[in-house]
């Protein structure tokens, strides 16, 4: 293994460990650091280090773990003529006096993804197996099996349903990867139970779900609606407008003028729970989440904003008290969520970080810090954060349905390789707040890659712009439940077979349960006749973006996983019980009435510390700190951002974005929010949010 140093500042170096097939030639070597260099000076690097090894501490990427720098850089060796290039990964050397200099750097590194390497490495080979398929003793202990295994969410009522699927019909116990595959499929994540589940309201039974409310305003006046309540995003009528396309798309090609029917398109999500434990990187894969249901709407589409809002519990600024916080220094934090500080910095650098690495504007968005006590002594405090990821773009009106799986049709995944990242996502946040392990939560989140989304869509948007041509039948993006959770949606309920060795690995260590359900993320999964492969393979190697034929669509509504390794099966299930209806849930609640006081004013309160009190509150207060991070006019669709006025203040109530470089048609985005409203009157608060996004 090769190693090459760099290092501008006194106590800290940069070590590249590089892994390569074969010794690299002098002009090799010379282009290999002019890669890594800054700014292309050879002389900011050297085959030597500065620091003998008893005075420092390293901190690197886990050996099993190939980060996406590494692939990046890996590409670039590649294409500037050093083939043997393997892996090059970076770790960085910290002199050290003192103990707590060393705890520090220990507490400061991400354990993840990253671990100390007491010596200098000379291998990323880990010696770790892979864990083998295991069975799930049902025949012998009956359902409570099932409540053995760590990270699974679900009651009694669940443990028998799936009994009774694999013991008394299919007569056989299942295997931990089905099990696990399941946990992911029949959580609240996925199947919305708590919308979808019967109310019980103060012993009566509501009329209506959840869901049926939510759903009621559509049902009520559908017709502007082109995509609702079926699909990765909504959709709603748009424009005829003149756009720019490439004349012969996933080539190179000039551009032509042509008139195309635009639907405008919208989506959201919330990454609380990954963001309450690991914030920068929580967030960010909010926001690559958000945009992989962007592109993935019907059978292909196009992004064009984005949208944040971050709810968190109090600031406690070290230096920087808070009126409002003084009656609160005894409030108890849990230690394995972050503070209400650390996820209004770190989880917004991890949206705006993200979002300047892929490029797509941030154009909109709220901020809320809040705890309180109420009067009869209870706290209410956004302890877990809320952090909001919404946005849109548009959808060529020629696909905005998916076609129908049909036997024959390529089952095909491309984008990033498979990392133990974001492993029972789906299921972890499902779960009560305390109810899981700590190391479980953390294993949960996932780990974001933008310039590889970045890459995967332009293979996207190259299939996109094809018009008619569009290679893609259906398109799906890879969320909670990994693997087994995408793959089994696009096929429905017609069936499919699939060859999970085929899935190419950034961690040679991980096993069949975890290449099936862990997250990892920046991958899409997409279903394509036999005759268009030949020129999506060609897209891919053009965007140098891996793909891999699975498998294909079988039609005989079973759902199979072959490990081509030993001739074994994982996954052999049908999908008439994993994407059928499960039975209704109920859930009981009883309402609570607050006995909530009028607001009283200090005696001394003055114009000045009234107005002082005002500004100060974060909701209010000036939002410089967010805004002015992320790029709000890249893709050149902006016509009104935040920033507004000759003093340029992010003072604007609304985002209009064009949905064509060279037309005059687009869309408006409004965010609406009165969180502390809903706990004085909710049907007050309700409306004042409504009126917020009217009143532009």
């Amino acid at each position: 293994m090769l190693h090459l140093f760099k290092g501008q500042k006194k106590l800290v170096e940069e070590c590249f460990n590089i892994e390569s097939s074969s010794p690299l030639t002098a002009e090799q070597l010379r282009k290999l650091k002019l890669i890594l260099a800054d700014g292309f000076v050879l002389e900011t690097i050297s085959e030597k280090t500065r620091f003998l090894e008893t005075e420092i501490m390293e901190v690197g990427s886990r050996m099993n773990f190939e980060t996406s720098d590494s692939s990046n850089l890996v590409t670039q060796c590649h294409a500037c003529g050093i083939p043997q290039i393997r892996r090059i990964e970076k770790s960085v050397r910290y002199y050290y006096q003192r103990e707590e200099e060393k705890k520090f750097i220990i507490d400061s590194h991400d354990r993840m993804t990253e671990c100390e390497y007491p010596k200098p490495i000379s291998t990323f080979d880990t010696g770790i197996k892979p864990s083998p398929v295991a069975e799930i003793p049902m025949i012998e202990k009956g359902p409570e099996a099932l409540s053995e295994i760590d990270g699974f969410p679900f009651d009694a009522h669940d443990r028998q349903r799936y009994y009774e699927y694999f013991i008394n019909k299919l007569k056989r116990n299942p295997t931990d990867v089905e099990i696990f595959d399941l946990a992911n499929a029949d959580s609240d994540h996925s199947r919305r139970h708590a919308f979808k589940g019967k109310m019980i309201i103060d012993g009566k039974e509501m009329p209506e779900t959840l869901m049926e409310i939510v759903r009621s305003t559509w049902e009520a006046n559908p017709r502007n609606s082109k995509i609702a309540y079926y699909d990765n995003l909504s959709a709603q009528l748009g424009f005829e407008c003149w756009t720019l396309v490439p004349e012969n798309s996933g080539h190179a090609s000039r551009y032509v003028k042509k008139k195309l029917v635009y639907h405008i398109t919208f989506t959201a999500e919330t990454h609380n729970f990954p963001s309450g434990v690991e914030p920068y990187q929580g967030a960010g894969t909010g926001i690559g989440g958000w945009l992989r249901d962007v592109f993935c709407g019907g059978r292909g589409s196009l992004v064009l904003y984005a949208l944040a809002g971050y709810c968190t519990g109090r600031l406690n600024i070290p230096g920087y008290p808070l009126t409002w916080e003084e009656d609160f220094a005894d409030f108890e934090y849990p230690h394995n969520l972050a503070s209400g500080l650390q996820v209004a910095v770190r989880a917004s650098d991890g949206v705006s970080d993200y979002g300047n690495c892929f490029g797509v504007p941030a154009k909109g968005g709220f901020f809320r810090s809040f705890g309180a006590r109420l009067p009869s002594g209870e706290r209410v405090e956004f302890i877990k954060p809320i952090v909001y990821i919404g946005g849109g773009g548009v959808i060529n009106a020629r696909h905005i349905k998916k076609n129908k799986a049909v036997r024959g049709l390529r089952i095909v995944q491309f984008g990033g390789p498979a990392f133990n990242v974001g492993f029972g996502g789906g299921a972890a946040s499902s779960m009560h707040q305390g109810e899981n392990k700590e190391n479980l939560d953390f294993n949960a989140v996932q780990r974001g890659d933008p310039e590889m989304e970045r890459k995967a869509y332009e293979v996207i948007k190259a299939c996109v712009e094809k018009g008619d041509d569009i290679l893609f039948d259906s398109a799906h993006d890879q969320g909670a439940g990994g693997p087994g959770n995408v793959l089994k949606e696009i096929v429905e309920k017609s069936g499919g077979k699939v060859h999970i060795r085929r899935i190419k690995l950034g961690d040679k260590t991980l096993s069949v349960l975890q290449i099936w359900v862990a997250e990892y993320q920046e991958r899409f999964a997409v279903l394509i006749h036999v005759d268009g492969m030949n020129e999506f393979t060609a897209i891919c190697r053009r965007e140098n973006v891996e793909f891999e034929d699975l498998g294909e669509v079988t039609g005989d509504g079973k759902f199979v996983v072959l490990d081509d390794n030993d001739d074994s099966t994982p996954v052999n299930i049908d999908l008439d019980f994993v994407l059928g209806e499960v039975p209704q849930k109920v859930f009981e609640d009883i309402r609570v009435i607050r006995d909530l006081k009028p607001v009283t004013w200090p005696n001394d309160l003055t114009f000045v510390s009234a107005l002082m009190r005002v500004l100060t509150e974060p909701s209010v207060a000036c939002k410089s700190w967010l805004v002015d991070k992320i790029d709000r006019h890249v893709l050149g669709r902006t016509v009104l951002q935040q920033s507004v006025g000759p003093l340029g203040l992010p003072l604007s109530d609304c985002s209009i974005t064009a949905l064509s470089p060279i037309d005059t048609v687009g869309s408006v985005s409004a965010l609406g929010e009165q969180p502390y409203k809903l706990m004085v009157d909710p049907k007050a608060g309700a409306r004042m949010a409504s009126l917020k996004c009217l009143q532009i």
